[in-house]
C-alpha cells in the first residue's frame, strides 16, 4: 500500500511544481508560498492537537528545513527553465543515499553504485545542455538556489524518518504547516520593512489555492506511506522523485521550453539510475 501512496504523492507533487511556476509569474516567491501554506494550514487545522514540548521543538526544526528548501527551490524555479529545475530536483534521492552512507553507515551494492554513476552522468550532460541556454552551473543564482533547496530537502527527508515513528502523520503535517506559515509571514514582514515603498504587492491568483490542495494531498500521502510497516525511506524518496516526469512533460507542453530532447535524455538517464537504486534497495 505504501508504494501506491508514494506514487500518488509523486503525481500530485509533479502537478504542484507546474502550478508554482505559473503562480510566480504574478507574485513574488514568498507571497506564493505564504498563501499556499496558509490555505494548507487551514485545511489541516482540525488536526492541530496538543503535543509535548519536545515534539514541537522537533517540528519547528522540520519546519525550518522545509521553509529553506521551499523558498530556495521557488527562487530556482523562477530563475531556471522548469525542465532544468525538475531534472535537478530528481537528484535528491541520490543525495539521500549518499548521506545515508555517511550518517547511518549504510553500504552500497553494485546496483546502487550503478545508479549513482548514471546520476553523475546525467548531471554532467545536463550541465552541458544548460550551457547552450546560457546557464553556467558554477555562476548561476538559479542553480545555487536549487542546490540549497536539494540539500535542505535531503536533510528534511532524513529527519522525517527520525520523527515519524513517535508521531501521528497528520499531527506532523498540520503543525509543520502552521510553523512554516509563521516563518514565511515573518520573512515577508522583514522584507517589507527593508524594501519600504518598493515592497512587493500581493495579487490574488486561484493558482495559489490549487497549490495548497495539491501539496496538502501530496504530503498527506507521503507521511502515511512513511508510517506504514515495512516502508523504506530510500525507496519512498526515489519513487516520490518520479514527480519530475509529470513536471517535465507538463512543463514542456505548457511553457514550450528549448532543448527538450537533450534534457529528456538527461532525465531518462537519471530515471534509469533511480531504477537501479530501487533494485539495489530490494535485493
Amino acid at each position: 500500500m505504501w508504494i501506491w501512496m508514494t506514487l500518488a504523492s509523486a503525481i500530485l507533487l509533479g502537478s504542484y511544481d507546474i502550478l508554482k511556476k505559473k503562480a510566480v509569474t504574478r507574485n513574488g516567491v514568498l507571497w506564493v508560498l505564504l498563501g499556499a501554506t496558509a490555505f494548507s494550514t487551514l485545511f489541516l487545522s482540525p488536526c492541530l492537537t496538543a503535543g509535548s514540548l519536545n515534539e514541537h521543538l522537533r517540528l519547528v526544526l522540520k519546519a525550518v528545513l522545509v521553509t529553506v528548501s521551499w523558498v530556495s527551490g521557488m527562487i530556482g524555479l523562477k530563475l531556471l527553465p522548469i525542465t532544468t529545475a525538475s531534472t535537478l530536483k530528481a537528484t535528491r534521492p541520490f543525495m539521500v543515499v549518499i548521506f545515508s552512507i555517511i550518517i547511518f553507515g549504510e553500504h552500497l551494492n553494485l546496483w546502487q553504485w550503478g545508479g549513482v554513476v548514471l546520476a553523475l552522468l546525467a548531471m554532467t550532460l545536463l550541465s552541458i545542455s544548460s550551457k547552450k541556454e546560457g546557464i553556467q552551473f558554477s555562476k548561476s543564482k538559479g542553480i545555487a538556489a536549487m542546490a540549497v533547496s536539494i540539500l535542505a530537502g535531503v536533510a528534511s527527508a532524513l529527519f522525517d524518518k527520525h520523527i515519524i515513528s513517535g508521531m501521528d502523520p497528520l499531527f506532523i503535517q498540520s503543525w509543520c504547516n502552521l510553523y512554516i506559515t509563521i516563518m514565511l509571514a515573518l520573512c515577508i514582514l522583514v522584507k517589507a520593512l527593508h524594501d519600504g515603498k518598493e515592497r512587493e504587492k500581493f495579487h490574488w491568483d486561484w493558482t495559489i489555492l490549487a497549490i495548497a490542495v495539491f501539496i496538502t494531498g501530496a504530503d498527506m500521502l507521503y507521511f502515511f506511506a512513511l508510517k506504514q510497516d515495512g516502508a523504506l525511506l530510500s525507496v519512498i524518496s526515489l519513487l516520490r522523485r518520479f514527480s519530475v516526469v509529470v513536471t517535465f512533460v507538463l512543463g514542456a507542453i505548457v511553457f514550450k521550453e528549448n532543448r527538450i530532447k537533450e534534457k529528456a535524455l538527461d532525465l531518462a538517464i537519471l530515471l534509469a539510475g533511480m531504477v537501479l537504486l530501487v533494485i539495489g534497495s530490494s535485493v
